[in-house]
């Protein structure tokens, strides 16, 4: 199951997310997003686990838990694909 991990504070990185997760059972990966010109912590990142009874766990366990100063938010990560289909762009003739 991929996990989203929400108010991250940007001291917190991967290692110190994987060894609060792996209480909880096995972690496959651990991404906390970054900016792509500072390089710096966005503030949001993901876990991959794959029981989805252990990873249960651990949403419940760690959301609103409070690490490096903030409170995270844990939840289900949305797979995506819900934006609605672009309308192809139409010439008008006048």
């Amino acid at each position: 199951m991929n996990i989203y991990i929400g108010n991250l504070s940007p001291e917190t990185t991967e290692d110190a997310l994987k060894t609060l997760f792996v209480e909880y059972g096995e972690v496959e990966t651990v991404k906390v997003i970054k900016d792509k010109f500072t390089g710096k912590p966005k503030g949001f990142g993901f876990i991959e686990m794959p029981s989805n009874s252990e990873a249960d766990q651990a949403i419940k366990a760690l959301n609103g838990k409070r690490i490096d100063g903030s409170n995270i938010k844990v939840n289900p990560a949305d797979p995506g694909g819900k934006q609605k289909p672009k309308r192809p762009f139409k010439r008008r003739d006048y």
